[in-house]
């Protein structure tokens, strides 16, 4: 597959060419990652996650409740890609409203890995990164609001970056949990990531908790030769499974073999993450889902008796099971009498966690850990939700306290044949020094499909 590079100095008869054969290869992969097509752009194509505004097209965040809602304007993702000379191509699959990690609860169906069809690809933005890998899609935008661009790009072998919370608007992404969402890339290598990146960021007043700065370019500016400090969290690995664990040292040694320096250190908060994340991102969730109530949009139930039956069918019919539940566990910590039991204390939880990570920062400039605990699950292994909960426990963090992330493939696992992917982290606002740090671990591990 031509990467975003090579694609950008392509004629528009070359691109129309691309688009027809991205389209040709996703009808015919059976994967159901593309959910469907706008060949009409003009420009290098770009696959859009299905919670992503395009004015004109069917965006239903792959749920029942939004089906037959047309989106009325651009969110700014797509504005500014059409300034970069690329274009939005296609709906990519998804967890319904971005809550799984696994692309399963789409209203859909399952989107499937390309390396196994009998795995996940990983979720919420599932879809994107399986077209990726599975090259029916140049690169792809998604969503990170506990790790849905970092574990699928993981379980399916390409580059996911999380960029720091505020650099890339929010206006036109489907709210999930506000305070958490971020929109960022899924492409073939980390030199792509930054292309698109770049194409992306930048200060929008439309969206209160875009930052206003004015940073330099990545792409074209990235030293792979940089010497940087690597810290490792021995605690963090040694949770995971035993190809998790091999990718890992794997990525150690050659990390020092690059010469980079290695900071041993250890993380104890860990413990309060995977609660303090589904306290703050259930709540909010509860309040942003609250507008789908059968009156102002999307689907609505048929003969209503009266208001009350039009809301409780509305939502009960259009909502999946998983919704449901993060919506119930969003009003519990929020009613009366537990909002300062569980709402309050986890966001002085976000302080506990900022503060132990900016110590490491003191030491390091960047943090490799894992992004999931092993590799992709198969369909249905991660049915309980408190085990699919659990899989997010190293990416969670990174959310609640809006720090950069990026996810790149290490090695293959010798018993599955399946990727096994790790992340840097980096302070907030310092996507430059992370993108060194991922070019440098990217060529010293040479990963090939």
């Amino acid at each position: 597959m031509i990467t975003l590079k090579e694609a950008l100095t392509q004629s528009p008869e070359a691109l129309a060419e691309i688009r027809r054969e991205l389209k040709k290869r996703a009808e015919s992969n059976a994967l159901n990652a593309v959910i469907s097509f706008d060949e009409a752009g003009e420009g290098v194509p770009i696959l859009l996650k299905d919670n992503i505004q395009v004015k004109g097209w069917s965006v239903t965040c792959a749920s029942k409740i939004l089906q037959g809602y047309v989106a009325p304007y651009d969110a700014t993702v797509v504005t500014k890609l059409r300034e970069a000379g690329m274009a939005p191509f296609g709906r990519a699959n998804m967890d319904e409203f971005a809550m799984g990690s696994t692309t399963e609860s789409s209203y859909y169906g399952p989107t499937l890995n390309p390396y196994d069809t009998s795995r996940v690809p990983g979720g919420s933005s599932g879809g994107s990164a399986a077209a990726v890998a599975a090259g029916e899609a140049i690169a792809a935008l998604g969503s990170d609001t506990g790790g849905s661009i970092r574990q699928p790009a993981a379980y399916c072998g390409v580059v996911g970056l999380k960029p720091t919370y505020g650099r890339v608007s929010r206006y036109g992404l489907a709210s999930y949990a506000s305070s958490l969402d971020q929109i960022g890339p899924i492409t073939q290598n980390v030199e792509d990531a930054a292309i698109l990146y770049d194409a992306i960021t930048g200060h929008d007043p439309r969206d209160s908790t875009s930052a206003d700065r004015s940073d330099e370019p990545v792409a074209g500016r990235i030293d792979p030769d940089r010497p940087l400090r690597i810290a490792v969290v021995e605690n963090y690995a040694a949770e995971a499974s035993d190809a998790v664990q091999r990718a890992h040292e794997e990525a150690v040694k050659a990390l020092e073999e690059a010469g980079h320096r290695i900071v041993r250190t250890t993380l104890s908060n860990t413990k309060y993450d995977i609660a303090t994340y589904y306290i703050v991102a259930t709540a909010e969730a509860a309040t942003n889902l609250a507008r789908y109530d059968g009156v102002r949009y999307g689907r609505r139930c048929e003969d209503p008796k009266n208001l009350a039956d039009l809301y409780f069918r509305t939502r009960s019919e259009g909502f999946g099971e998983e919704v449901k539940r993060r919506i119930l566990l969003g009003n519990f910590v929020l009613s009366s009498g537990y909002y300062d039991a569980y709402y309050l204390k986890a966001q002085k939880v976000r302080h506990l966690i900022r503060d132990e990570f900016n110590r490491v920062f003191e030491e390091a400039d960047l943090i490799l850990a894992p992004v999931a605990p092993s590799v992709a699950p198969e369909l249905g292994a991660l049915a309980d939700p408190l085990e699919m909960y659990k899989s997010d426990m190293y990416t969670i963090a990174v959310n609640l306290i809006g720090l950069p992330g990026i996810a790149l493939p290490i090695m293959k696992d010798t018993e599955t044949g399946l990727p096994v992917g790790l992340q840097l982290l980096a302070k907030a606002f310092d996507e430059r020094t992370l993108f060194d740090g991922a070019a440098s671990l990217e060529r010293a591990v040479n990963y090939k499909n």
